[in-house]
C-alpha cells in the first residue's frame, strides 16, 4: 500500500495547465461559511420537473446537463523578445496563444459559470463555447486558488440553460453519477460511474486539507471544471483531479463538493472574496502511529495538537489532547471530514463539536472566527496574523506567521509556523503592513524577507 501511495501522481485535468495539490494540517486553514445567506444573482435552485425514473436511465440527466456545461479556453498574450536588449528593456513582439482548456458549469440563467481556478489561471482572455457552438468572452468575477474554484460571467441576449446545485452532503457511496465535460477537447462528453468515496484527501504531503468526492466515472484532461451530477441532473461536484501515473484516467477521479463550490460562489458575489473561518486548532487525523504516540483509545477522529489563542476553539474550551469525533451531526473520522464539512461554513457560524477528553465524550458550541491571510506572490507564501503568544514563543515583538507555501518548490519544506518580521527591511506587524509593502513594489524587483525560525534563528533571504 505504501508503495502504491508513493507512486500516485495527482494530475489536474485542465489541458496544458497543471496544479499540484497540497495540504496543510492546521484546521486554521479550513474554509467556513453560513448556509443561510441569499446569493445576489439569478437563483441556482431548479424549479423544473424532477426526474422520477427508478431505473439507471441517465438519458434525462445527461440531456439536461450537456446544455449547461461549457468549453473554457485559456488564451494568454506573451511578449517574445528578439534580442537581449529587448529582453532587458521588457520589449518584444506580442503573441497570443491558447495555453489550456477545460470545462465549466452554468449555474444561473444570466450567465454565471463555475470552473476550476487552474483552468483560467494566468489567462489574458477567456473564451467560453456553449453546447450550441455559440462563443462568448468571459470575465473572471473571482476565484479561490486554495479550493481550485473560479467564478466567471458571460453576457447573453437570452436566458441560458443551467444546473441546480444539489446537496453534496447527502450523496451516498454507490450512488450513480454522471461526469460531463470536454476531455481531450471532445465537447459534451458524458461518462457514468458511482460515488466511490467521500471526504477523500489526495495530498500525500499533508500540507493543505482538502475534501473531494471520489468517483469512478471516466474523467480525463479537459474535464476540469466540468459537472458531476446525480441521476436527477443536480450538480453535486466540480470535476477537478485524477490520480494517475500517466496523466490519463485509470479509475480514480475527484470533484470539489457542490456545497463547498456554492459557498465560494456566494462569498465572491456577496463579499468580493472568500470568507474563511477557523476552528482554531492544530492537529491531524488519528492513525495507528498517533494513537500509540499519544496513548489514545480511539482509532478515528482528529487529534488536537494545539489550540490558538483568541479563536473560537480557545474561547469555547477545546484543549490540546482532545479528539474531535463529530461536528454537528457529521461523524469525523479523519481530518478531511472536518475540513470538508467546515468548507461549507462561514465565520461566526456556530458548530457543535463533540470530542473525547479523559475517556469521556463532551460537546461544546464553537463560534468560527475569520481567517485573514495574504499571499506574497514572490516567493509564494501565504501568511496570517500572529498572536502575541506566538510572537513571544518565537522571541520576537512583531511579525506575521507563515500558513503554508503556495509555491510548489517550497511545499516540500515545513515552513508553517515560521515568523516573517520584516519585508525589504520594513517591520511588519500585521497583514495590512504586508499588503502595503508588497503593493508599493514593482513585481519585477527582488523581495527580501526576514525570518524568525522555530529554533530561534534569524535569517534574511532575498528572492529574485
Amino acid at each position: 500500500m505504501k508503495k502504491f501511495a508513493s507512486l500516485l501522481i495527482v494530475a489536474i485535468l485542465g489541458g496544458a495547465i497543471t496544479l499540484g495539490a497540497y495540504k496543510f494540517i492546521e484546521d486554521e486553514h479550513v474554509p467556513t461559511t453560513a448556509t443561510t445567506s441569499t446569493p445576489n444573482f439569478s437563483p441556482v435552485n431548479y424549479n423544473g420537473t424532477p426526474i422520477t425514473s427508478t431505473n439507471a436511465d441517465f438519458t434525462e440527466a445527461a440531456d439536461r446537463t450537456v446544455h449547461a456545461v461549457v468549453h473554457v479556453k485559456n488564451v494568454q498574450i506573451s511578449r517574445q523578445p528578439r534580442s537581449m536588449q529587448e529582453y532587458l528593456l521588457g520589449g518584444g513582439e506580442l503573441r497570443k496563444g491558447l495555453v489550456g482548456a477545460g470545462s465549466g458549469v452554468i449555474i444561473s440563467a444570466d450567465g454565471y459559470i463555475v470552473t476550476n481556478n487552474h483552468v483560467i489561471d494566468g489567462a489574458t482572455e477567456l473564451e467560453v463555447s456553449l453546447n450550441d457552438n455559440r462563443t462568448f468572452k468571459a470575465e473572471v468575477i473571482g476565484s479561490d486558488p486554495n479550493a481550485d474554484i473560479a467564478l466567471l460571467k458571460i453576457d447573453a441576449d437570452e436566458d441560458l440553460p443551467y444546473l441546480p446545485f444539489g446537496d453534496s452532503d447527502n450523496v451516498r457511496l454507490g450512488e450513480w453519477v454522471l461526469a460531463v465535460g470536454n476531455p481531450f477537447n471532445l465537447t459534451s462528453t458524458v461518462t457514468a460511474g458511482i460515488i466511490s468515496a467521500k471526504a477523500r484527501d489526495i495530498d500525500q504531503y499533508d500540507r493543505n486539507p482538502q475534501s473531494f468526492i471520489q468517483t469512478d466515472a471516466a474523467i480525463n484532461p479537459g474535464n476540469s471544471g466540468g459537472a458531476l451530477v446525480n441521476i436527477n441532473g443536480e450538480l453535486i461536484g466540480i470535476n477537478t483531479a485524477i490520480t494517475s501515473q500517466t496523466g490519463s484516467y485509470v479509475g480514480y477521479a475527484f470533484a470539489v463538493p457542490s456545497n463547498n463550490a456554492r459557498k465560494i460562489v456566494e462569498d465572491i458575489l456577496e463579499y468580493g472574496d472568500v470568507q474563511r473561518g477557523i476552528l482554531g486548532i492544530q492537529g491531524g487525523s488519528i492513525n495507528a502511529n498517533t494513537a500509540n504516540q499519544y496513548d489514545l483509545e480511539v482509532s478515528e477522529g482528529v487529534y488536537v495538537a494545539g489550540v490558538d489563542p483568541d479563536t473560537g476553539a480557545a474561547l469555547a474550551g477545546l484543549k490540546e489532547g482532545d479528539v474531535i469525533i463529530k461536528v454537528d451531526d457529521v461523524k469525523i473520522s479523519k481530518f478531511s471530514d472536518l475540513s470538508g464539512y467546515l468548507g461549507a461554513k462561514r465565520p461566526n457560524d456556530v458548530v457543535e463539536v463533540s470530542f473525547i477528553r479523559d475517556g469521556e465524550t463532551r460537546t461544546l458550541s464553537v463560534t468560527l472566527t475569520k481567517l485573514n491571510t495574504f499571499i506574497i506572490e514572490k516567493p509564494g507564501l501565504e501568511v496570517r496574523e500572529a498572536s502575541k503568544e506566538t510572537l513571544q514563543e518565537n522571541g520576537v515583538k512583531n511579525g506575521v506567521i507563515i500558513s503554508k507555501a503556495t509555491n510548489k518548490q517550497l511545499q516540500r519544506y515545513n515552513l508553517s509556523g515560521i515568523i516573517i518580521t520584516a519585508i525589504d527591511d520594513q517591520k511588519v506587524n500585521s497583514i495590512e503592513d504586508v499588503k502595503r509593502i508588497i503593493s508599493e513594489k514593482d513585481p519585477r524587483e527582488p523581495v527580501s524577507l526576514n525570518f524568525a525560525s522555530k529554533n530561534g534563528e534569524n535569517k534574511q533571504i532575498i528572492f529574485n
